[in-house]
C-alpha cells in the first residue's frame, strides 16, 4: 500500500454476487493504469473519482475515505521521492532527516506518524532532531483567535516595527521550547528599539570615519592578535564568545538559548565599547590607537552581520552591505570561531562590578551620607578583591568620577567611596555642569561633531566665575571651543541654569 504525496490512499470497493464486500488496495500509478487503463496528469480528486475498474466480475469504484490523512503525512520521508519506485539513493541520502518542526499538537498527530511509519518500515526513526513549538496566545492570554480579535495583524505588526523584530522576538520566546506564549505589540517594539543599538553603532562609527577618511582594507581576519588596547581585545573578545555560544547551541537545535546572548552583547558593545571609545575615535593623539579603534568597531559589526542573519536576516544583510559592499551576508559560511582572551574578560567584568558598585554608593543614602550625582568628583574609592591593572583602575576612576581608586587588602570587593567634598571638587563639579552645558548648546546650534568653536560664558555666581577660570583648559578641550571675549553678533546664545546659578552661553562655527 503506498500513499501518494498527501493524498489518501488509492482503494477500491465492490461487491459480488453473494453480497460479499471486495476491497483492493492499489500500490502505484502504474497498477492503476494496468487495472482502469486510465492516465490522468494530475491525480488529486476529483479527477480520480472517475476512475472504475473490473476484476473478475466484480466492479470496483473508488472508496471516499480511507485512512487518517496523517498516515500520508507521516509517509512524507519516503513519499516525497516516490520511493521504492524511484530515487532510491536521493531518498537513502536524506533519511533520516535533521530535523522537524511543528507546533506542540502534533507531537500525537504529524510526529507519531512519522515515527510509526518510518519505525514499521526502516525499524529507525525519520527525524535526528524535533523543534517543538508552542501555542501563540493574543494580549488578552487567550489563544489567538480572529473571531475573538484579540491580536494585531502581523503584517501590520510588521510594517510598524519590522519583520526583524517579531523575528527575533519568537525565535526567542518560550513558544521555541514548546512552550504557549502571550505576543504582545509592546514586546515587538521593545525587541526593535534594542536591535536599534546595532544602528547607532553603525552611524556613530560611519559618522566618525567619513571626518578621518578612514578606508576598511578589505580583511575579515580576527584582529585581535595585533590589538593592543584591552578595550579592543574585550569587544572582540565577547563578540566571539557570543558567537561561541550561538554555535553551541543551534548545533543542539536550542534557538531561544542560541539567541539568548544577543542582546546582552548588544549592549556591551553600545552602552561599553563604544561610550567608553568615543574620545579615541574624536580627539585621540595617537593615530595607531585610533585606527585600532576604527579597525576593531568594523569587525565587530560586520562578524555581528553574520552572527545575525539566521535571527534578522534583513537587517543583518542592509549591515553586511553597506559595510563591505559584498553581495550577500547569506551567501557567507558560517565564520570560523576567534580568539577569546578570558584574562581581560575576566578584569573587565571585576571593573565594571566595582564601577557598579561604586555608582551605587555615590547614590546610596544615610542621615550621615547625603546622595552625591555622578557629575561631581570625589576623594577617592576603595575595592578588595583582585588587584586590577592601572588601565583599569583609571576606567573605575572615570566611571565613578573619583580623583584616586585604592586597592585595600580586603580579601572580598569591598566598595568604599569617600564622599567628602572639598571647596576644588566643588569647582570641578561644576565645570563638568559647565562642559555638559556647553555640548548641550553645540547640538542645539547645528554644528557638527568635528566644529571647533569661538565660546564665551558668563555666570552670575563668582563660584561658578572661578570654577571656569580655573577649568579653562578642560572646557577647551572637552568642548572644541576657543574662549574669547565675544564670539561676535552672529553666535549662537543660550541661557541654562546650574545649581541655580545662570550661566550665559555664545558660539559659533571657528570660520
Amino acid at each position: 500500500m503506498t500513499a501518494f504525496g498527501r493524498q489518501r490512499c488509492r482503494c477500491g470497493k465492490g461487491s459480488d454476487a453473494d453480497g460479499n464486500v471486495h476491497i483492493k488496495v492499489v500500490g502505484s500509478y502504474a497498477e492503476l493504469e494496468e487495472l482502469s487503463g486510465v492516465v490522468l496528469d494530475d491525480y488529486h480528486r476529483p479527477w480520480v473519482d472517475d476512475i472504475e475498474f473490473d476484476i473478475d466480475g466484480i466492479h470496483y469504484k473508488r472508496i471516499d475515505k480511507v485512512m487518517d490523512c496523517w498516515f500520508e503525512s507521516g509517509s512524507m520521508p519516503f513519499a516525497q521521492f516516490h520511493y521504492p519506485f524511484e530515487n532510491k539513493e536521493k531518498f537513502e541520502a536524506s533519511f533520516p532527516g535533521d530535523f522537524i518542526a511543528e507546533y506542540v499538537g502534533q507531537v500525537r498527530a504529524w510526529f507519531y506518524y512519522l515515527q510509526a511509519v518510518s519505525v514499521g518500515l526502516f525499524g529507525a526513526s525519520s527525524f535526528k532532531n524535533c523543534i517543538v513549538t508552542g501555542t501563540l496566545a493574543g494580549n488578552d492570554g487567550r489563544k489567538m483567535s480572529k473571531s475573538y480579535g484579540n491580536y494585531t495583524d502581523p503584517n501590520v505588526l510588521m510594517d510598524e516595527f519590522s519583520a526583524d523584530a517579531l523575528r527575533f522576538l519568537l525565535l526567542g520566546s518560550p513558544v521555541l521550547a514548546g512552550e504557549d506564549f502571550n505576543l504582545l505589540d509592546k514586546d515587538v517594539q521593545d525587541i526593535q528599539r534594542k536591535l536599534a543599538m546595532i544602528w547607532n553603532m553603525y552611524d556613530f562609527f560611519t559618522m566618525y570615519a567619513e571626518v578621518d577618511g578612514w578606508e576598511w582594507e578589505g580583511s575579515h581576519n580576527d584582529p585581535s592578535p595585533e590589538l593592543e588596547n584591552p578595550l579592543d581585545c574585550w569587544i572582540v573578545s565577547r563578540l566571539h564568545q557570543t558567537q561561541q555560544h550561538i554555535t553551541r547551541h543551534m548545533d543542539e537545535y536550542n534557538i531561544p538559548e542560541a539567541v539568548s546572548e544577543v542582546l546582552p552583547f548588544l549592549d556591551d558593545a553600545s552602552n561599553w565599547y563604544v561610550r567608553r571609545s568615543r574620545r579615541r575615535f574624536w580627539k585621540s593623539e595617537d593615530d595607531a590607537d585610533k585606527n585600532d579603534a576604527y579597525r576593531t568597531l568594523h569587525y565587530v559589526l560586520v562578524r555581528l552581520s553574520i552572527l545575525m542573519a539566521p535571527f534578522t536576516p534583513f537587517l543583518a544583510e542592509e549591515l553586511y552591505k553597506k559595510l563591505t559592499g559584498g553581495e550577500s551576508v547569506h551567501l557567507l559560511d558560517w565564520p570560523a570561531a576567534g580568539g577569546i582572551d578570558e584574562q581581560v574578560l575576566t578584569e573587565m567584568a571585576q571593573t565594571r562590578s566595582i564601577i557598579e558598585q561604586g555608582l551605587a554608593a555615590r547614590m546610596f543614602k544615610t542621615d550621615d551620607e547625603p546622595q552625591v550625582k555622578v557629575r561631581q568628583p570625589l576623594l577617592s574609592l576603595s575595592y578588595g578583591g583582585q588587584r586590577l591593572g592601572e588601565y583599569y583602575e583609571a576606567i573605575i576612576s572615570d566611571e565613578v568620577n573619583v580623583k584616586a581608586v585604592v586597592h585595600t587588602d580586603e580579601v572580598k570587593t569591598v566598595i568604599t567611596v569617600d564622599k567628602n567634598i572639598t571647596p576644588e571638587l566643588k569647582r570641578e563639579g561644576l565645570m563638568r555642569e559647565v562642559v555638559r552645558a556647553v555640548q548641550n548648546a553645540r547640538k542645539l546650534a547645528g554644528l557638527n561633531v568635528d566644529d571647533r568653536i569661538v565660546l564665551q560664558l558668563s555666570a552670575s555666581d563668582a563660584e561658578l566665575t572661578k570654577a571656569i577660570a580655573e577649568h579653562a583648559q578642560i572646557i577647551q578641550v572637552e568642548t572644541l571651543a576657543q574662549m574669547l571675549a565675544d564670539p561676535g553678533a552672529d553666535a549662537y546664545v543660550a541661557e541654562t541654569m546650574i545649581e541655580g546659578i545662570t550661566l550665559a552661553i555664545s558660539l559659533r562655527r571657528c570660520r
